[in-house]
């Protein structure tokens, strides 16, 4: 990485452009300004490949069972990234003890479909990870150990059920939700001067919150079902056993095959 001034971003907040950009070309470059440049630098836009592992490190943890179920998605330069957003957003999800009192994402569909109905489920909660040439979606969920299993079925239930079940009122909630906490960050002017420098360096402009609040509204419900089957039909990034959780995705139910009873008799 070469830290050259055509890479690299001075960003500011609540001060006029015009004397930023005089101070910048005053005590922070000699040559003028990248955007004067004719040829701009190539910048290296492969994708990288990524291959899911485990890095096992030993703790006491006898008493939960944590399942991360990764599964591969896009880059946030993809046109479908918002849809994505709206569907992590509609998956939510949470803890059986939530930090600051009881009621932040009761009504998505991991708090509605998991903890509310299996007592032992410690925490359920969906991720978006998203990079410049790709991105992974999961869901990681813990549990006690003996109910591994369980907790495994759960997980690959809702995953296939991703592409069927979308009803309008979750739907539109989802929206509103990304659209809210979209605001609510905006309020802060060092998130604003962190996005403004970060969407520069991405994607070349900064969109603005109104181009953000949008592109939410413009997500319809069949472009969810249509990116969760592009998911769905890819291999997760990593699980144990694949095997009978490709089994579990390929079910309509999501269910895992059922295992084989020993005896130590013969019948």
């Amino acid at each position: 990485t070469y830290h050259t001034p055509d890479r690299i971003v001075l960003a500011g907040v609540g001060v006029d452009h015009d004397e930023l950009v005089r101070y910048g070309e005053k005590y922070f470059v000699e040559s003028g300004t990248s955007y004067t440049l004719n040829s701009p630098v190539n910048v290296d836009k492969s994708v990288s490949q990524y291959t899911g592992g485990v890095l096992l490190e030993e703790k006491d943890l006898s008493n939960v069972s944590l399942g991360p179920t990764p599964m591969p998605e896009l880059a946030h330069l993809d046109p479908d990234f918002i849809p994505y957003c709206v569907l992590n957003s509609l998956m939510g999800g949470g803890g059986s003890f939530s930090a600051g009192g009881p009621g932040k994402g009761m009504y998505t569909r991991l708090y509605t479909h998991v903890l509310n109905l299996h007592h032992w489920m410690y925490s359920c909660q969906s991720a978006n990870h998203a990079y410049a040439d790709g991105g992974v979606f999961a869901i990681t969920s813990s549990a006690p150990p003996y109910y591994l299993a369980e907790m495994a079925q759960v997980v690959i239930r809702e995953f296939s059920i991703l592409s069927t079940e979308f009803g309008d009122e979750a739907f539109n909630r989802a929206k509103k939700q990304l659209s809210s906490m979209l605001f609510m960050n905006v309020e802060s002017k060092p998130v604003i001067f962190e996005d403004l420098a970060r969407q520069v360096l991405a994607q070349g402009r900064r969109k603005t919150t109104e181009e953000f609040h949008q592109l939410i509204n413009d997500v319809t419900k069949d472009d969810l079902r249509r990116i969760a089957r592009r998911m769905l039909a890819s291999k997760p990034s990593h699980l144990p056993s694949y095997k009978d959780i490709e089994l579990a995705l390929l079910d309509k139910k999501g269910a895992l095959p059922a295992q084989k009873s020993f005896s130590l008799f013969r019948s």
